[in-house]
C-alpha cells in the first residue's frame, strides 16, 4: 500500500510539473522575464513558505538551528538548480512542452543517476554507491545502460524536431509554437537538464532538516517541505537577478504596469502557473517519504512529467502539420526516453 501511494503522489506531482506552463500560455502583452519573475516569486517563496507554515511545526527554528554546511549545500544546490529552472523555461518557450520536456528531463535523469556515484569516487566517500562499483553491480550496469538509451532517445526527439523544422513553414512552426528555435533550444536544453538534477543533490543534502521536521512533530509525509523552502532560495535568487536584468535591458519592467495588457488575467494566470509548479514537488516530497528512495522517486517524477507533457504538445497541436514520419519519430523518441526512466530508476532500486 506504502508502494502504491507513493506511485500516486508522484503521479499528481508529474501532472502538475507536466502542467504548469499552461496558464504561462493565457499572459498576454507581457515579455516572458515579466510573467516567469511573477510566477516565480509564487513557486519558489510565496507557495512553499505557506506550505511549510501548515505542515511543518517550527520550520523556520529548524532552518535557523540547522548546521551551516547544511544550509549552505542545500542553498548551492537550489542556486545551480535555479540556472537549470531558468533555462527551463526557454526550453518550453523554444521547442514546446513535448519536445523541450523531453529533452530536458531526459538529460536530468541521466545526470542525477551518473553525478552522485562520479562525486564519491572522486572525494573518496565512504557511504553511497560510487561510479567504479556501478561498473561492477548489476544494478549498477542497468542505470548505465539506462543512460545510454536516454541519450539515444533525446537523439530520436532531436531528429523529429529537425524533421519538424524542415516540413513546416515559418508561420505553420510560429502557429504551435510561437517562438519555435530548434538550435536555441536544444542548447538551453542540455544546460538545464544537467543543472536541473541539482534539486535532487539539495534534498539530499538538507535531509537533516526533514529529519528534524519529524522530531517536531510534523508529519512524515512533509517533513520535505522545509528542505523545499532553502532549495527554493537559491532558486529564486538565480531567476530573479536574470529576471530583473532583463526587464533592466529590455524595459520590461513597464509590463507590471502596461494598462494596455490584461493586467488582472496576467497576474492571476502567472500565480496560477507558480502555484501548480510547486506542487509538483509538494507532492514529490509525500512519494518520496512512501517509497523511501530517493533516486527512484527522482526518476519516477521525471517519467510521469514526461508523460503528461507529451500529452499536453499533442493536446496542443505542436506537431501539428508534420508527416506521419515524424510524428512517429517524436513518439518513438518520447517512449524510448520513458524507457530509460524506468531502468535508471529499477537499476537505482537494485543498488540502494
Amino acid at each position: 500500500m506504502q508502494i502504491i501511494l507513493g506511485i500516486i503522489f508522484h503521479f499528481i506531482g508529474g501532472f502538475a510539473s507536466g502542467s504548469f506552463y499552461i496558464p504561462y500560455k493565457k499572459v498576454k502583452g507581457w515579455h516572458w522575464e515579466s510573467y516567469w519573475l511573477v510566477g516565480g516569486l509564487f513557486s519558489w517563496l510565496i507557495v512553499p513558505f505557506i506550505a511549510a507554515a501548515f505542515t511543518v511545526p517550527d520550520f523556520l527554528n529548524i532552518i535557523q538551528a540547522s548546521n551551516f554546511s547544511v544550509i549552505f549545500w542545500t542553498y548551492l544546490y537550489g542556486l545551480l538548480w535555479g540556472i537549470g529552472g531558468l533555462t527551463f523555461g526557454l526550453s518550453m518557450r523554444y521547442l514546446g512542452l513535448s519536445l523541450g520536456m523531453s529533452v530536458v528531463l531526459g538529460f536530468t535523469s541521466a545526470f542525477g543517476a551518473l553525478l552522485p556515484p562520479i562525486y564519491r569516487d572522486l572525494a573518496q566517500s565512504k557511504s553511497g554507491i560510487r561510479f567504479s562499483g556501478m561498473l561492477h553491480s548489476e544494478g549498477g550496469l542497468l542505470v548505465l545502460l539506462g543512460v545510454v538509451v536516454c541519450l539515444l532517445g533525446i537523439f530520436v526527439c532531436g531528429r523529429a524536431g529537425v524533421m519538424k523544422e524542415k516540413e513546416l513553414s515559418h508561420e505553420q512552426k510560429k502557429e504551435s509554437i510561437e517562438e519555435f528555435n530548434l538550435s536555441k533550444g536544444l542548447v538551453v536544453a542540455v544546460i538545464s537538464g544537467i543543472l536541473s538534477a541539482c534539486f535532487n543533490f539539495g534534498i539530499e543534502a538538507g535531509k537533516p532538516m526533514a529529519e528534524a521536521a519529524i522530531k517536531h512533530g510534523a508529519n512524515s509525509l512533509f517533513q520535505n517541505n522545509v528542505i523545499f523552502v532553502v532549495v527554493l532560495w537559491g532558486g529564486l535568487t538565480t531567476n530573479f537577478i536574470w529576471c530583473v536584468i532583463l526587464n533592466t535591458v529590455n524595459k520590461s519592467y513597464k509590463d507590471y504596469t502596461n494598462k494596455h495588457s490584461p493586467l488582472k488575467a496576467n497576474y492571476i494566470f502567472a500565480a496560477m502557473a507558480g502555484t501548480i509548479w510547486f506542487l509538483q514537488f509538494f507532492f514529490y516530497g509525500m512519494g518520496e517519504s512512501k517509497l523511501g528512495n530517493g533516486a527512484s522517486s527522482w526518476i519516477l517524477h521525471m517519467a510521469f512529467i514526461i508523460l503528461t507533457s507529451s500529452m499536453w504538445g499533442f493536446v496542443f497541436l505542436e506537431w501539428k502539420g508534420v508527416s506521419k514520419k515524424t510524428m512517429r519519430t517524436i513518439l518513438l523518441g518520447i517512449t524510448i526516453i520513458i524507457c530509460s526512466v524506468l531502468l535508471v530508476g529499477y537499476g537505482n532500486s537494485k543498488t540502494l
